[in-house]
Formats: C-alpha cells, sequence, structure tokens
C-alpha cells in the first residue's frame, strides 16, 4: 500500500469499525488519492472512495466526502480514532470550525480537549470543511509542520454551479488537499452502508499461501473463537461467520489460536500450519518450541524443515506451540509475545465449559487467561466440524489491484501468449471471455508477482491505473525503489510520473520492486529468491515467437521466463490470444461478484471429487471443464518431477484415470465434459509416463494380440519438393506397444521424424467424439536409434522434410506387426493373394503411381486384382495432372486415409485426403457407372489443385474443384457429365441459371454450382485444352493481384487470350465487375456475341 505504516495507520483507524453507515440524504463526493502517502479508507464496491486519509511532510489528514460526516453519531468511532490519529500523542487542543457544531459535540463528550475557534496555528488538529480556501497556504504549513487536519466536504455542487472550471485545481477545498495528495471530484457516491477494508490482508494473504481450505471433518468436536480485540482477526469461519482459526498481534509479537489442539498436527491443515509458525517467527529461523504432548506437531513442523525442539515454555524461544489447558506461566507467556515472540495455541473450552457450568469461560477458563488480553476468547460453544473454505487469497488482491479499473484494453497490433496460472498461490487478473489468462499475479514465498504476456503491456496508457495499482501491490516495502531494466525506458516513465521511486538499472537485490521482460533467465535463480524474500516481481512479455524460432522445443520448459516463473505457479504459453477490450473481474469486499472465477487448483480438486467420490460438481463449474482439461495438459508438460506440488498433480490426475478413463470407439462415444477431459489428460498421462505398461491396461481395455516380426528391415527412398512427404514402411504398431527405430546417421538431426498412425485429423473442436482427438505420433529422429510408441498404435511411417532425398536407405524396426502393403512395380499379384493381404495389422495400403490408400485390413481382404486397382488409379490421377497441366509423375503422391471419424463432412482435402471408413470401399471397387461413388474423391482431389491465383474467395471455393470430377469422367471413366452427378443433369443447370439470372446476377449468389456453370459454359464452347492452357499460363504468372476484383478481370484477360475471343461480354453477363482498363485490353480480339447468356438480356 501507498503510505508508509499504512497498516499501523489503518489498524489505529479502524479500531472497533466494522462497516461506514452512510445513508441519508447527504450525498458525497468522490475522494482521488493521487499522492504516494495518501490511502482510501472508506469504499463503495465499484472503487469510489468516501473516506481517505494522507500523511504529509510531518502532519496528518484525514478527508470526509461530506461535511454532515464529521458529526456522524454513525460515524463517531471512526471520527474519534481519526482526530487521536491526527493528534499523534499529543493531546493538544482540537479546533473545530463554528458551523461544525455536531462534529464538536461528537467529539468533546469523547474526552478530547475541543473548542470551536477558526484556524490558529497553536492547535494540534484543525477541523473544518472544504469550502473556504482563505487560509490555503497556512492551513498547509500546520499540516506540513506536523499538525493535524479533519476536513469535510463535498465538490460535486461547486462542480455544477462552475461547469467550466476544472474542479480539482479551482475548487477551495482541493486548493488545501491538492499538495497532500488528495482531491474532491465532481462525481457523487452513492449513499450507503459499507463494509470497512480489510486490515489484516497482507498477514491473511502470507497465512494462507497454498490454502483453500480448512479440512477439520472427523471426532474432534472444536470451540467457537470470539474475535474481539482491535488487532485480532479470524481466519477460518464456517458460513455462518463462527471462527475456528484466529490470529492477533499482542504488543510486538503474534498469536494464532486454533479451536482444537489436534488441529496442530492435523495432515490437512499443515500447509496452514507451516505457514502459521513462519509468520509467528519474526526473528526468522529462530527456534520452535513444542509442548513435549503435542508430538505429531513437533513431528509435522519438523520435516518440513523448521527447527523444532519439544521443550516446555522458555524466553529463548522464537515461536512457542502449546496447548489452551494450562495458565501456569500465562503471564511469562504473555511477556514473552508482547515483546516479540510467537505464539501457536490450540484447544477448546467447551469440556471446560460442561464441567464449570457455574464460572466464566471467558474469564475463568484457563487458555483464555492467556488470550484474552490478546483479544481472543475460546467459547464455551462447540461448532460442527467439516470441510470449509478458506477465504480467497486473489479476492484481497483483485480489489487493490483492480480500484479505478473497469476494463482491460489490449487491443493493437502486440498479440500475446495466454498464461498458464497454475499454483495454489496464483491468480488470473486479465482473461479473455473464454478465460485464457494475459495479466496474472501470484503470491510467493513473502513476496509477490504480475505477469503481463506481453511487454508493451508494462507501459501502455490504457492501461496505466492498472500498472501503478499492480507496483504498489508488489511493493511492500514503503516507498521503495523500483527498478526497471533499461530497455523499458517507456514503463520507466509511466510510473515515475505516478510519484514512484524509480530507477532505470539491472537487478539488484535492494530493489522493492524489479520491473522485467520476460525474455532473459540470465539472473532466474537470484530473481527467485528476491520474491521469495518479499521483493515483488512485474515482468512482461509473450512466448509464441520464442516458440515458433525453436521447432521442437518445451515453451514451458525452455522459454527463459519460464524459468524465473515456474515455480511461482505461472507460465507463459506459445498460444496467442485475441486482442480486445475486456471486463475486469468485478470484485467487492466479499469476493467475486456476479461470475465465479476459474481457478486451475481449485476446480482440479473439485473435479478429482466429482470423479473419485461422486460428490456434485457445482453447476457454474461444468463450462471451465474444457479450459481445465487443457490446462492439465499444459500443467503436465511443465514436467516439474522435483516438485512436491507437480507430482501430488500427477497422481491425482492418475488416481482419476484408473477409476474411470473413457473407452472411446463408435459405439460409445464421448460426450460429456467429464469424459472429454479425462480422455485428454488420461492421453498426455501416457505420453509423458516412464512407465506405459503400468497405465496402459486402464487406457485400453481391449488389446489384441497379433504375431509380430523382430528387426524388420524396409528401405526407403525419398526425393521430396517443397513439402514434406510420408514414406510407408508396410509395419503396424499395436495400441502402447514401443520398439526401436535405427536409421543412417546421415538423416539424423535433418529434419526427418518418425510417425506413428495415419490419421492425423484434430478433432479436439468436436463435441461428440468417436475416437481420441488426436491419434498419431510424430518422434524427430535426433538420434540413429530412437524408442517410440503410440497409445492408439497405428502404421509406421518415415516423415522426409522439404527438398531431401534418400536412395535404398535401411531402416531397422526392431519389434513390429506386418501390415497388409501393396506397391506398384514391387509387389506380385501372387505374393499378395497368398500372404501379404493376409498381415495381421488391422490396417492395409495400396501404394500405385501418384496415390496411396489407406483403409481398413478387413476391406482388402478379398481384393484379387489389386493391380487392377492400380490401373484405374494411375488413369486417373494422370488425368488429374493432365487438367492441371501438371507432369503426370506428382512431386509427392496422394494420399487418401480412412477414418472412423473426421474433422468435418464425409472428405476433406489436404495431405492426407481423409474420408470416412465407409466411402473408403469404393476406391478400391472396379468403376460401375450409376452404382460407384467416385465423385468425393475426384472432387477433393481437385482441391488439392486448386491455386489462389484463380480462385476467388468465397465464390469459387466449392466450385473450381469440380472441374477436376467432370474431367475424370468425362476423359478418363468414359462417363457424361449428366451421368457423373445429379446436379449435373440438364434440368438443374438450367433451373440454377434461371434463378440466378431472376435474381438481378448479384455476385454474392454467384457460388458452388452456380459458379460451375459458368466454367461448363466455357469449356463447352472453348473444350477442356483451353482450361489446360490457361492454367499452364498461371504457373509461370506473377504480381497477381490479391483482390477478387483484380483477379477476376486477370482471368478473363488470361481466358481471352488463350482462346483467341474477347469473352468480356459474357463475364459481365455473369455479373463480374469487369473494369474499362480490361475491356480495352481485349478490344482488338473479336467479341463472343452468342454466348450461352445472351438470351437473358
Amino acid at each position: 500500500m501507498k503510505g508508509k505504516n499504512l497498516k499501523d495507520d489503518l489498524e489505529f483507524l479502524l479500531q472497533g469499525v466494522a462497516d461506514f453507515d452512510i445513508q441519508g440524504k447527504a450525498l458525497p463526493s468522490d475522494i482521488f488519492t493521487h499522492g504516494s502517502s495518501a490511502f482510501p479508507i472508506g469504499l463503495t464496491p465499484d472503487g469510489k472512495i468516501f473516506l481517505a486519509g494522507a500523511c504529509y511532510r510531518q502532519g496528518r489528514v484525514i478527508v470526509a466526502g461530506h461535511e454532515t460526516y464529521l458529526g456522524s453519531e454513525l460515524l463517531s468511532t471512526f471520527m474519534i480514532n481519526a482526530v487521536e490519529w491526527l493528534d499523534k500523542g499529543r493531546k493538544g487542543v482540537i479546533g473545530v470550525l463554528p458551523e461544525l457544531k455536531d462534529a464538536y459535540r461528537l467529539l468533546s463528550k469523547s474526552g478530547l480537549q475541543c473548542q470551536l475557534t477558526g484556524f490558529k496555528e497553536d492547535l494540534s488538529v484543525f477541523v473544518c470543511t472544504s469550502y473556504n480556501d482563505a487560509q490555503c497556504k497556512e492551513i498547509q504549513e500546520f499540516v506540513g509542520g506536523g499538525g493535524g487536519l479533519l476536513i469535510g466536504g463535498q465538490a460535486w455542487s461547486w462542480a455544477f454551479k462552475n461547469p467550466d472550471l476544472n474542479v480539482m485545481t479551482e475548487c477551495p477545498g482541493n486548493h488545501v488537499l491538492g499538495k497532500m495528495g488528495l482531491c474532491l471530484l465532481g462525481k457523487t457516491v452513492e449513499a450507503g452502508f459499507y463494509k470497512a477494508p480489510h486490515v489484516f490482508q497482507d498477514d491473511i494473504e502470507f497465512l494462507l499461501q497454498g490454502v483453500s481450505e480448512f479440512d477439520i471433518q472427523g471426532k474432534a468436536v472444536p470451540s467457537e473463537v470470539l474475535v474481539h480485540g482491535s488487532l485480532a482477526f479470524p481466519i477460518g469461519l464456517t458460513p455462518d461467520r463462527k471462527a475456528f482459526l484466529a490470529g492477533t498481534y499482542f504488543g510486538q509479537g503474534r498469536v494464532i489460536v486454533a479451536s482444537h489442539e489436534i488441529y496442530l498436527s492435523h495432515e490437512s491443515l499443515s500447509t496452514f500450519m507451516i505457514n502459521a509458525v513462519q509468520w509467528l517467527d519474526k526473528r526468522r529461523n529462530g527456534l520452535i518450541g513444542v509442548l513435549p504432548e503435542l508430538k505429531e506437531a513437533y513431528y509435522l513442523l519438523n520435516k518440513s524443515g523448521l527447527q523444532c525442539q519439544l521443550t516446555g515454555f522458555r524466553k529463548d524461544l522464537s515461536v512457542f506451540v502449546c496447548t489452551s489447558y494450562s495458565d501456569a506461566q500465562c503471564k511469562a507467556i504473555q511477556e514473552f509475545v508482547a515483546g516479540g515472540g510467537g505464539l501457536l495455541i490450540g484447544g477448546q473450552a467447551w469440556q471446560w465449559a460442561q464441567g464449570n457450568p457455574e464460572r466464566d469461560v471467558k474469564i475463568d477458563c484457563p487458555g483464555n487467561r492467556i488470550l484474552g488480553k490478546m483479544g481472543l476468547y475460546l467459547l464455551g460453544s462447540t461448532m460442527k466440524a467439516g470441510l470449509y473454505k478458506a477465504p480467497r487469497l486473489f479476492n484481497y488482491a483483485l480489489e487493490f489491484l483492480l480500484q479505478g479499473v473497469s476494463e482491460l484494453d489490449i487491443q493493437g497490433k502486440a498479440v500475446p501468449s495466454e498464461i498458464l496460472v497454475h499454483g495454489p498461490s496464483a491468480f488470473p487478473i486479465g482473461f479473455t471471455t473464454d478465460e485464457k489468462a494475459f495479466l496474472a499475479g501470484a503470491y510467493y514465498g513473502k513476496g509477490r508477482v504480475i505477469v503481463a504476456s506481453h511487454e508493451t503491456y508494462l507501459s501502455r496508457e490504457s492501461l496505466s491505473t492498472f500498472m501503478i495499482n499492480a507496483v504498489y501491490w508488489l511493493d511492500k516495502k514503503p516507498n521503495g525503489v523500483i527498478g526497471v531494466v533499461p530497455e523499458l525506458k517507456e514503463v520507466y516513465s509511466l510510473l515515475n510520473k505516478s510519484g514512484l521511486q524509480c530507477q532505470l538499472s539491472g537487478f539488484k537485490e535492494d530493489l522493492s520492486v524489479f520491473v522485467c521482460t520476460s525474455y532473459s533467465d540470465g539472473q532466474s535463480k537470484e530473481i527467485q529468491e528476491f520474491v521469495a524474500g518479499g521483493g515483488g516481481l512485474l515482468i512482461g512479455g509473450q512466448a509464441w515467437s520464442w516458440a515458433h524460432s525453436n521447432p521442437g522445443r518445451n515453451v514451458k520448459i525452455d522459454f527463459p521466463g519460464n524459468h524465473i516463473l515456474d515455480r511461482m505457479g505461472l507460465c507463459v504459453l506459445d498460444k496467442t490470444l485475441t486482442v480486445d477490450v475486456y471486463k475486469a473481474p468485478q470484485v467487492n469486499q466479499h469476493g467475486i461478484n456476479s461470475t465465479q472465477m476459474y481457478n486451475f487448483q481449485d476446480l482440479l480438486q473439485h473435479f478429482a471429487q466429482h470423479v473419485l467420490q461422486g460428490k456434485k460438481l457445482e453447476d457454474y463449474k461444468q463450462p471451465f471443464l474444457k479450459k481445465l482439461g487443457n490446462d492439465c495438459v499444459s500443467y503436465l508438460c511443465l514436467q516439474a518431477y522435483n516438485y512436491d506440488m507437480y507430482k501430488s498433480v500427477v497422481v491425482l490426475l492418475t488416481d482419476m484415470i484408473k477409476a474411470g478413463f473413457p473407452q472411446v470407439s463408435p459405439t460409445c462415444p464421448v460426450e460429456s465434459a467429464k469424459d472429454h477431459l479425462l480422455l485428454q489428460v488420461g492421453i498426455e498421462l501416457f505420453r509423458l509416463s516412464e512407465d506405459t505398461s503400468e497405465l496402459l491396461s486402464y487406457l485400453i481395455t481391449d488389446i489384441p494380440d497379433l504375431p509380430s516380426v523382430s528387426n524388420a528391415r524396409v528401405w526407403i527412398s525419398a526425393s521430396t519438393a517443397d513439402d514434406e512427404e510420408w514414406i510407408s514402411t508396410g509395419l503396424y504398431l499395436s495400441p502402447g506397444m514401443k520398439t526401436k527405430i535405427t536409421v543412417p546417421r546421415t538423416i539424423v538431426d535433418k529434419g526427418w521424424q518418425v510417425q506413428i498412425g495415419c490419421q492425423t485429423d484434430d478433432l479436439c473442436k468436436l463435441d461428440k467424439l468417436k475416437r481420441a482427438p488426436v491419434v498419431y505420433v510424430r518422434f524427430p529422429l535426433k538420434k540413429e536409434n530412437l524408442h517410440v510408441w503410440n497409445l492408439w498404435g497405428g502404421l509406421i511411417y518415415l516423415i522426409a522434410p522439404p527438398r531431401s532425398t534418400a536412395h535404398k536407405m535401411e531402416v531397422v524396426i526392431q519389434t513390429a506387426i506386418k501390415a497388409p502393403y501393396y506397391k506398384s512395380g514391387e509387389t506380385s499379384v501372387s505374393d499378395w493373394v497368398a500372404k501379404i493381404r493376409k498381415a495381421p495389422a488391422p490396417w492395409a495400403e495400396l501404394e500405385f503411381e501418384n496415390l496411396i490408400i489407406t483403409l481398413p485390413s478387413e476391406m482388402i481382404g478379398q481384393l484379387d486384382r489389386p493391380d487392377k486397382v492400380a490401373t484405374l488409379w494411375d488413369s486417373i490421377m494422370r488425368g488429374v495432372a493432365d487438367l492441371a497441366a501438371k507432369p503426370a509423375k506428382f512431386s509427392r503422391k496422394e494420399r487418401f486415409v480412412a477414418d472412423v471419424q473426421i474433422s468435418a463432412g464425409l472428405m476433406h482435402s489436404g495431405y492426407p485426403i481423409m474420408m470416412k471408413t465407409q466411402s473408403a470401399t469404393h476406391l478400391v471397387n472396379p468403376y460401375v457407372a450409376g452404382k460407384s461413388d467416385f465423385w468425393g474423391p475426384l472432387h477433393e482431389l481437385g482441391h488439392n489443385q486448386q491455386c489462389s491465383d484463380w480462385e476467388f474467395q468465397p465464390h469459387t471455393c466449392e466450385c473450381t474443384c469440380n472441374l477436376w470430377p467432370v474431367y475424370t469422367h468425362e476423359v478418363v471413366l468414359r462417363v457424361n457429365r449428366e451421368n457423373a452427378h445429379v446436379g449435373l443433369t440438364a434440368d438443374k443447370r438450367l433451373s440454377r441459371i434461371k434463378k440466378y439470372i431472376t435474381e438481378g446476377r448479384r455476385l454474392e449468389n454467384w457460388n458452388s454450382w452456380t459458379a460451375l456453370e459458368t466454367y461448363l459454359q466455357l469449356q463447352e464452347k472453348f473444350g477442356w485444352d483451353a482450361f489446360k492452357k490457361v492454367f499452364a499460363t498461371y504457373h509461370d504468372m506473377k504480381n497477381i493481384p490479391k483482390d477478387n476484383s483484380g483477379k477476376m478481370n486477370l482471368y478473363a484477360e488470361t481466358f481471352s487470350k488463350v482462346v483467341g475471343k474477347n469473352i468480356v461480354p459474357f463475364f459481365k453477363a455473369w455479373g463480374w465487375p469487369i473494369q474499362p482498363s480490361t475491356e480495352e485490353k481485349l478490344s482488338s480480339l473479336p467479341k463472343w456475341t452468342d454466348h450461352p447468356l445472351v438470351q437473358y438480356e
């Protein structure tokens, strides 16, 4: 926070103050706290301030947003505290302006020495309104010299009467307050009933690091703890606000009380108890004395690394751990704590109360004789044992960080990375609508960190309020030095002009906050130690560009910034986010308002209870399960096996998978969010597992035992162009089966890879899954001997990188299963029929001159003449190349791969062309007109021939690809176009043309089959050779326009020149945007005047 010793100041000001009642007719002004030593006191849930304070040189000031508050009975406790705080213990004269008689009466009856008077220099405190600045300079000098000022008033009425004047600089009260870091605004604050702020925020934040809940289930029955002292605070509460854990300050020391002694050694409370002892240990690493009867507490604390000893009370201890059942050394323990010692005490009082019904438990119970003076009592009433939520740490942080922040504007050219917020003490701050974080924070040891996923955000003007709040939150040393790395000069300027004490500097241990980018890890260990020791870290940077420059490396482990952040529960990912203006989380003094926030560790624990114990998952958590699954995968990729937290999460995830991994299949599809998550996590656990065999039986319950071969040798040849190429081996691995592949040294570290599996569609965006989202895996060839496997099994391939060659290169596969594999020119029909087609692998491949087909083995079990299938497809593929004006031998063979489920449609183009399994049977049967479905495969082959130079998106996307099935049917298969597809009958073609004409020949309607008519009419007039010549012309064309209009004019010009006729009238009749310059270029050619659309003009 901003002021020096602010916690002590607030503690003093808020003694006995739980809330501020400013209900009524008085309408206060909002107060702006802009000085480095100014601080808010009374706030509304949306961050507007109606009470504030400041230290100004040697003096102090309190300002109220309306003058009536100074004499309000409802605020009397606060106002009396305020005057005593302003008086600084002098017990001097309090001067009250005569018009503030209510304030005078309120203060006088409290015993303060007051007089009604104007301003005088010999006063200790002056109480006045903000409506007069006649003695502005004198009052400022009075406060600067050590005096106290209590001032009240609103500025909105002045602003209303003076619309052309600046309220912040011209309003009388601000002439007084401006130099003190305070300002009354022209904005109003809604009158209401508001909670006082959390004074013990820092303490609770420290105590609750890594604590999301308090498990006090069991036979032990606790007492209620009454928190009555001004420096005491509850920690563990039931939903009806009864405390079972509490803390307090007493003198120079500290106390934590647990309402049953068993809690001191309760394993489920161990994180809290260790935090508690560290908080109590002000001497830092001092000796912890534990009462001998609390051996289990001793063992718990000792194994955490604390220096413990079984002993009775001694004055030389740093912390004493005891029960509340003896007061024999009551006075000595109180003096010990008052002198700076720590006390961790546990016990219940209800049993004593039952045995002593006539005595006062608060006065006579032994534990209360120790605790009563410290502001705590153990009561005679019992509490229900149970599982209770801990206060959410990040609620406190967000309240501070988001003061004055309603939205987070990250629009612009800077592209941020997603931040994985995975630690128990880490929390998201700014996130997209799908909960992906671009700003996050964390508590780490005694310090704090804020990370932004692009370094420009640290200095962005639209985020300046947040960033200044962030530095104040990080700065736990009052008015400490903020070190900013020299390359972040704009950040330095922004922070410096806000009044923060900044310097351009590299990392130094004596800084209070260090501001840097995430692009260097040169001092990662020192920075971690700095934060753990109480320092603040503001760090910014994205990881996606690093990932792009370092393919094959794990960004979560290897990115420099993550070397700093990983232990802090944060990780910058290589995934990018959409820039926009995002709403800031809405928080109030009770925590999150309106929506529940996503928290990785919290949701993971609840999901585990849902899976393992059958506990109902709250409705609001269901939409977060998809993100939880993604975050679990990212978290597992950290591979932080040295960290207990990581290992515990791996164990928890493994337990969930063993409890019920979904056996996804076409007959048992995965649809629920729960099963999607388990499927996703189980796959990743297997991928990263050192002992895959132990997990495999839970993931796949029915693995066929297929006969294998040993040391299988295959000879690989390749000559790739501009694209990578899959090279088949004819071998297969069963699900989870491991093998070793040995390759020549010549291809090691040259971009070659091994791939297991051929179904490469990613189905992660589908709601209903008939197979796992990703069922193939690749391994870079970084060494000659490589172990490979795939949870789902699959055919084995080598992946040759672009522009690579290999000739009869020997590859040895230690153990594998033979697959039915036919290769034209190498496999004889007799061998195929006799043995090859009977190979045990469930997937088969047929490799022809320009095409490879992968389909279930059962579909080729009766295929007697693969050579005839080869002849058919060789002629089809030559036809595809012929129309495209390309060489008959493809530079890379096309591939068809069958799958039980694909990412879109019945088939889709690409490498490979994917199709549903039921469609594959047509590929290996002789073509029969009217029965065989060859249109779909040829349509996808056409897609693979499309070129953006002569494509006009989105109009021709599903149009020009159909030139290839029309051509292939007519020229290769000898099937008339009318019989090739039901959409090409004469009636349907004519109907489409008439509809397009009737609707005004609008280009937005020129798509798919309608657009195909344009090309078919050209073909019917000029023949297929015209298209071949046009495509050939484009192969060598340069400087092609990027826009549709330019490309369409170029196409009209090119086609016209190829056929020697000006066909502009035809294109214009189809609604193409032909430009006058195009018409001019073609004016010397004879016009096509009798084109098919003339009849409609």
